[in-house]
C-alpha cells in the first residue's frame, strides 16, 4: 500500500472506532437514564449550601468507589475527585460538576420538593437547587458509570471533579470559591483538557449552546464609601453632602459603559445594587455606603473598567469636597472557551445533539467559576437545554428563583455529550 492508502486506512479505522464508542455510550446512557433522574431527585430534595455538601459528597464518593474509580475526598473542603484510568495510554480529560445549592425557598410543587431550611446572613430561608447543580452532579455520576463500563477502550484517563461552592463560600474571613480552591489544591496539574456543562431552564431540551472565546462574564464586587461632613438639613452649606455626591458618582459610573468601553467588541456592566446613608429627614449624614457588581469580558476590559470606576468615584468626591474609598473585590474571571479546543469539539457537539439542535450562545453576563480551570488548561463550557419542549423562554422562570424548574428529559443528552467529549478528545490526541 502507498502512503495515501495507509493514511486513509488509518483514518477510516479511527472513525470506525469512534463510531463504535459513541454507539456504546448511547446504549449505556439509555440504560441508566432513570437512575440519573432518581439521583437528581434525591439530591434536589436534600440540598446543601457551599462547603456544606457533606451528604452529596458521600453519595458521589460511594458511587465512584462502587465503579472501581480512585477517589479523593475533602478536596477544597467538601469536593470529591475521582480518577478513572483507561486501558490504553493517552491524555487526561477532566469533567466538572458543581454541587452546592442556594438560599432560596422552593415554590415549585414537586414530589421531591426541598423543604430544607437554614439561617443565611442572619435570616431564616429555605435551601434549594435553584441553579441546576443537582442536575450537573447526577449527570456526571452517570457519565462516570458509562465510562467505567468502557474502561478497557479508553485511551487515557478521566478525572471527575465534583466541586463545592460554585456560588461562593459564606464563611467569615474566607475569600475564595470552589473552583479556585480546587485549582490551588492541584487538581489540574495532570489534566490536558477540561469540560463542563450548565443546565439552562430557558433553553429547550435537546439543545446545546456554546460559543468560542469569551462566553460568560467575569464578575467583581464593588464597594464605595463616600465620606462627607454631617450637617443640619436646613443648612446644607455648613457641611459636605455625601448623598448628593453619591448620586453624582452613580451617574458618572454609567458613562464608563457609554463612553469608555468598546461595546462593539463586548459589553460590560457596572451596577450599584444598594445605597445606604442617613437616619433622619433633616440630617445630612456623615457618610454613604454603596455596593454593586461589575461584569466584564476578558482581563483588558476588566482592568479598564476598574481603573475608570476608581477615577470617577474619587475625583467626583474630591470636586464636592468629599472623599471616596473604592474597594473592588475580584471574584470570577471571564469564562473563555479555548478557540482551538472549541473548534476541535464542534463536530462532537453536533454528533451528540443532531442537526438543528446546536445553538451559538450570545455573550452571557452571568458568571461561572469554571473559568478558574480554564486559566490552567484548555477548557470548553457548554449550555444544556432544560426547558420543556415548546416552552416560552420569556415566560419560563430563570435561575436563582423560587420557581426554577428543569425538564428531566434533557439529561440523557448531557450524559451523551460529556461522554463523547472524553472518547473523541482521546481519539484525537
Amino acid at each position: 500500500m502507498n502512503k495515501l492508502t495507509i493514511a486513509l486506512f488509518l483514518i477510516s479505522g479511527v472513525a470506525f472506532s469512534q463510531s463504535k464508542l459513541r454507539s456504546d455510550i448511547d446504549q449505556r446512557a439509555a440504560e441508566i437514564e432513570d437512575k440519573v433522574i432518581e439521583w437528581r431527585r434525591d439530591i434536589h430534595q436534600n440540598p446543601e449550601l457551599g462547603n456544606q455538601e457533606f451528604r452529596t459528597a458521600k453519595k458521589i464518593a460511594d458511587h465512584l468507589r462502587s465503579l472501581g474509580i480512585e477517589v479523593t475526598e475533602e478536596v477544597a473542603v467538601t469536593g470529591v475527585v475521582g480518577v478513572l484510568r483507561g486501558g490504553k495510554p493517552g491524555p487526561t480529560v477532566a469533567l466538572r460538576a458543581d454541587m452546592d445549592a442556594l438560599p432560596v425557598t422552593e415554590r415549585v410543587d414537586l414530589p421531591f420538593k426541598s423543604t430544607v431550611t437554614t439561617t443565611y446572613n442572619g435570616q431564616e430561608t429555605g435551601v434549594m437547587h435553584a441553579c441546576g447543580h443537582d442536575t450537573h452532579v447526577a449527570i456526571l455520576m452517570g457519565v462516570a458509570e458509562i465510562l467505567a463500563g468502557m474502561k478497557k477502550d479508553l485511551a487515557g484517563n478521566v478525572k471527575f471533579l465534583f466541586q463545592p461552592a460554585e456560588e461562593g463560600i459564606n464563611e467569615p474571613g474566607v475569600d475564595s470559591w470552589g473552583a479556585k480552591q480546587m485549582v490551588e489544591e492541584g487538581v489540574m496539574e495532570d489534566v490536558d483538557a477540561v469540560f463542563g456543562l450548565h443546565i439552562g431552564s430557558q433553553m429547550e431540551v435537546g439543545k446545546i449552546g456554546y460559543r468560542s472565546g469569551p462566553a460568560l462574564a467575569g464578575v467583581d464586587e464593588l464597594e464605595i464609601t463616600v465620606h462627607g461632613t454631617q450637617a443640619h438639613g436646613a443648612s446644607p452649606w455648613s457641611g459636605v453632602d455625601p448623598i448628593v455626591t453619591s448620586a453624582q458618582i452613580i451617574n458618572g459610573l454609567q458613562t464608563i459603559i457609554a463612553r469608555n468601553v468598546n461595546i462593539t467588541e463586548a459589553p460590560a456592566i457596572v451596577t450599584v445594587g444598594a445605597i445606604h446613608g442617613g437616619i433622619r429627614h433633616n440630617i445630612i449624614p456623615e457618610k454613604v455606603d454603596m455596593i454593586g457588581t461589575i461584569r466584564t469580558f476578558g482581563d483588558d476590559q476588566q482592568a479598564l473598567v476598574h481603573k475608570r470606576i476608581t477615577e470617577i468615584a474619587t475625583h467626583i468626591a474630591e470636586s464636592a469636597g468629599a472623599k471616596a474609598d473604592v474597594k473592588i473585590r475580584k471574584m470570577y474571571p471571564s469564562t473563555i472557551n479555548d478557540p482551538a479546543l472549541t473548534e476541535m469539539m464542534g463536530p462532537t457537539i453536533l454528533a451528540a445533539a443532531g442537526d438543528g439542535n446546536v445553538l451559538t450562545n450570545p455573550l452571557i453576563t452571568g458568571a461561572e467559576d469554571f473559568s478558574f480551570y480554564q486559566r490552567e488548561k484548555p477548557g470548553l463550557f457548554i449550555s444544556l437545554g432544560g426547558m420543556k419542549k415548546g416552552g416560552d423562554p420569556t415566560k419560563t422562570p430563570s435561575h436563582h428563583t423560587p420557581d426554577f424548574y428543569i425538564d428531566e428529559s434533557g439529561f440523557i443528552l448531557g450524559l451523551r455529550v460529556m461522554s463523547y467529549f472524553v472518547v473523541d478528545y482521546m481519539g484525537m490526541n
